[in-house]
């Protein structure tokens, strides 16, 4: 594997080093954690080396006292999903026009041999080549056959010799009945199968979904007797097997449907399962024998999502925007209680049918707020979801465009209150509240925001609760941003979908004043890159509206437009912050970074680059994309020591730091940045 482990993080080899401690402790029967935060562990070493070895080494078993014996299949570990859209990210790059779906059975992988329709030996999954040999614990086991009919063969006439993969269950109710000091079915599953005694094996059950041609002195053939794998697990429920219900879906979105409607049954199961496993029609041998075949995944469930039922729909006012907020019965994801969940735009509605009282699932994947992710069922007294029809604010008819739901009156209150919201906000003016635009608003005082600017100390002191003393600190705040970019000017002014990055691609485009920007058609902007003639059309109806506004702010003096920098420091150099700042506010950053000649990015995009976190080893989103993107992460510390010349910033990773500057002497993570 190329990996350079100079380069490594701490937290990498932490998570490695847990990985395979976990890894242990699961096939020695002694877990310590869940399969959800065995996950986690997973998917944050996966972010952050995706080539480690454990991705690509089968793990052992280690039970002394049993005898070791080649398996005929080798006994791979399959790829997963733990969400929709890492689903579909693997489904779209295969060519499958259909999925074979199947129950994905939490107990211990093992492997039932025959040699001419004969029961041979049992071997557990071991290091994936090699397991122990079981044979007399198996074959107390319910699902084990001991001799297959004459005709058994996958063709109908010959025998079969070779593999048949399954899994050791223990059901529900025998763990209830028989072990209830166990702490689940797999433990308790494990436990015995190990035994040297074979005592309480006779409890366990054995369920098979796999199976391959060969013997102990020409394993695994390379070739399938069966047509496809349907066929496969029509012979083993032929046999005589205990399988699992098979389902063929049609799309990524019938797998997805179907998984709902499986977490939904799932209390109901007898045995436990945690996930679907999900294939394509072809066997592959080739696949089959690889240490992670890359044609089959395990689709499994999360602690952070849930079934339950939609109660109702409530409608969530922002600015002239309305939001749809589902009321769902209580359920428990990731420890919280979850009863209300975000349903985006009328659109999901009516994609995923959804209605009162619906059987949804519900997730919490890293979102502030839950969301419904799929529809289980709509029972036969489910009813339509209503959305409001008129403004409340100035009654006009609601225009509903599928991923929006708004008023289009651009006089509404409603436009004029979030405008002034926004460009407090966008300033970043801390000591502005909301509470305070409110009332000035509703005053009549304050209707543009350019009213904001001839607010006096004597008129915010008479006002309720606020004083001289916080009057003079309002102000101050307030005029303390008197000069912005022409990104964050604009940006300001709340015109829908334009926001200071989209500016930012105007003004690297030639249209860098107001001036120009007035002055700029429709089919200039169009031709920006990622405007396009549908956000071309509303930021020139933005411009149209609210130039006399732009101009009168501009024409008090209150607000500088500042003039772009040519050259400087940070010239071709682009940052984007995240986290919290400790010696300045973010857009005290930004201001810093477009004073010096570079631009400040809102996310992280290719091209970025660098990403300043002071949280360097975070597993966020922001860290995710940017180590996927090879876009160096710094703390504040080096930012700030790069404004001041000490560090010389760069457009790309290339040579080291001058020697004796902080990042040459700094931690090891901060090293990265350089390496």
């Amino acid at each position: 594997m190329a990996e350079s482990r100079k380069a490594r993080s701490p937290r990498a080899r932490e998570l490695e080093k847990s990985i395979l401690r976990h890894q242990r402790l699961y096939y020695t029967g002694e877990p310590e954690i869940s399969d959800a935060e065995f996950d986690e562990l997973w998917d944050e070493l996966k972010a952050l080396e995706p080539e480690n070895r454990v991705f690509v080494s089968i793990n052992s078993e280690s039970t002394d006292g049993f005898p070791k014996e080649y398996h005929l299949i080798p006994m791979g570990s399959q790829e997963k999903a733990a969400d929709p859209e890492a689903f579909a990210e693997w489904a779209s790059k295969r060519d499958f026009t259909e999925f074979l779906v199947q129950y994905k059975l939490d107990g211990a992988s093992l492997e039932l041999q025959y040699e001419g329709g004969r029961f041979l030996r049992a071997v557990t999954r071991g290091d994936g080549r090699v397991g122990d040999d079981i044979t007399a614990n198996a074959a107390k086991m319910s699902g084990v056959i001991g001799a297959l009919s004459g005709d058994s063969g996958p063709d109908g006439a010959a025998p079969f010799s070779g593999g048949v993969r399954g899994e050791v269950i223990m059901t529900r109710e025998t763990l209830k009945t028989r072990f209830p000091d166990k702490a689940n079915c797999r433990n308790a599953a494990n436990g015995l199968m190990k035994r040297k005694d074979g005592q309480g094996c006779e409890f366990l059950r054995v369920i098979c979904y796999d199976a391959a041609p060969g013997t102990p002195g020409n394993p695994f053939s390379g070739e399938s007797p069966w047509t496809d794998e349907e066929d496969k697990l029509s012979w083993l429920d032929r046999s005589g097997f205990d399988t699992v219900p098979m389902r063929i879906c049609h799309g990524v979105d019938e797998v997805v449907n179907y998984r709902a409607r499986v977490m939904d049954e799932r209390p109901q199961l007898p045995y436990d399962i945690d996930g679907l496993v999900v294939k394509g029609r072809a066997i592959d041998p080739e696949d089959l024998a690889r240490s992670r075949p890359e044609k089959q995944i395990a689709f499994k469930f999360s602690l952070e999502e849930a079934v339950t039922t939609l109660r109702s729909v409530e409608w969530s006012e922002s600015g002239v925007t309305y939001t749809p907020i589902a009321t769902v019965d209580p359920v428990q994801l990731a420890g919280t209680t979850v009863q209300r969940a975000n349903l985006a735009n009328p659109n999901m509605i009516s994609s995923m049918n959804l209605m009162i009282g619906s059987r949804v699932v519900v997730t919490k994947r890293g979102e502030i707020i839950p969301k419904i992710e799929a529809l289980v069922e709509n029972p036969a007294d489910a009813r339509a979801i209503e959305a409001p029809a008129t403004c409340s604010a100035c009654g006009a008819n609601l225009l509903d465009e599928g991923t929006r739901l708004y008023c289009p009156n651009p006089e509404c209150p409603k436009i004029i209150h979030h405008r002034l919201e926004k460009w407090i906000d966008t300033m970043d003016v801390r000591d502005f509240g909301v509470n305070l635009i409110e009332r000035l608003f509703a005053s009549g005082r304050v209707r543009s925001i350019p009213d904001l600017y001839t607010l006096t100390a004597d008129e915010l002191s008479s006002l309720e609760r606020m004083g001289e003393t916080s009057a003079a600190k309002v102000l101050r705040s307030l005029k303390g941003r008197d000069s912005v970019s022409l990104a964050r000017f604009v940006a300001g002014f709340d015109i829908e979908g334009i926001g200071e990055t989209m500016v930012e691609k105007l003004v690297d485009a030639g249209y860098d004043t107001l001036e120009r920007l007035f002055a700029a058609s429709e089919e200039d902007i169009a031709s920006v890159y990622q405007f396009g003639s549908i956000m071309a059309a509303t930021l020139r109806a933005g411009l149209d509206r609210l130039r006399a506004e732009m101009e009168a702010l501009v024409a008090s003096g209150a607000v500088t437009i500042e003039k772009p920098v040519s050259g400087g420091l940070f010239s071709g150099i682009s940052f984007c912050f995240t986290g919290e700042l400790v010696s300045l506010k973010r857009g005290q950053a930004e201001d810093l970074v477009k004073s010096l000649g570079g631009s400040a990015k809102s996310s992280v995009v290719k091209g970025l680059t660098y990403l300043v976190n002071n949280d360097i080893e975070s597993a966020s989103s922001k860290n995710q994309k940017a180590k996927s993107l090879g876009i160096p992460i710094i703390g504040e510390d080096t930012f700030l020591a790069m404004t001041r010349g000490e560090i010389p910033p760069r457009s790309s990773p290339g040579s080291d730091p001058a020697p004796g500057t902080p990042a040459a002497k700094g931690s090891e993570s901060q090293m990265e940045l350089w390496s």
